[in-house]
């Protein structure tokens, strides 16, 4: 039991490195369209990186894992540096940054969800806040600053593939109590949800504007 603990949490511990870089490159790539320079760009990669898990942390009264734990600030340095450095030969493809954007959002989602479920149990408020906080957090203050409306706010299934990836999170544990596969399941859910909505332009209807 001890070992299979330990080797969840050591799962749960990579996949969040993962969502970090993940949401750091997409800093990254909005820093440097945007003309930051070497410092701006690092900044940006760590604010987009952390942000979301360090809200997470604070609203639900645990001390963040991005102060705890300086791996995921160093993470999100590398990954700037990296893409500092190799941005000239990534920058035709632009659809990088947005498949980077949705295995942020599935990553964030998921882990943020757990996060919750391993403090408060199976209460679906709290995991949905948790989720939902981890996965637009670094997002919303990324595009923030750089001068840009949020992409949760203009792109409608971007929110609602994290919902939906809660709610399943959710319901599999719920019947079979397995956070693993629960975790697997959820996060490849929200990814492709976002990945086919970004393919097909999925998007919920607006209020047209009759101005003229």
């Amino acid at each position: 039991m001890t070992e299979f603990a330990f080797t969840s949490e050591f799962f749960i511990y990579i996949l969040d490195l993962f969502g970090t870089v993940a949401f750091a490159i997409t800093g990254a790539f909005k820093a440097i369209e945007k003309k930051f320079d070497v410092v701006g760009i690092l900044l940006l990669a760590t604010i987009t990186g952390v942000a979301g898990g360090t809200i997470r942390d604070v609203v639900l009264g645990t001390t963040p894992n991005s102060i705890i734990d300086p791996v995921y600030v160093i993470s999100t340095v590398v990954s700037g540096v990296v893409i500092f450095f190799l941005y000239s030969k990534l920058k035709k493809h632009w659809n990088l940054f947005l498949k980077f954007d949705a295995i942020g959002l599935g990553v964030f989602t998921i882990i943020g969800a757990t996060f919750a479920y391993n403090i408060f149990g199976l209460n679906f408020l709290a995991i949905l806040l948790a989720g939902i906080l981890t996965a637009v957090g670094g997002g919303i203050l990324r595009d923030i600053f750089v001068n840009q409306v949020p992409i949760v706010f203009v792109k409608e299934f971007y929110l609602s593939a994290s919902f939906i990836g809660i709610v399943i999170f959710s319901i599999i544990l719920y019947f079979t109590d397995e956070l693993y596969y629960a975790t697997i399941i959820g996060i490849f859910l929200t990814m492709s949800l976002r990945l086919i909505a970004m393919k097909y332009n999925w998007n919920f209807p607006k209020v047209k504007n009759t101005d003229t």
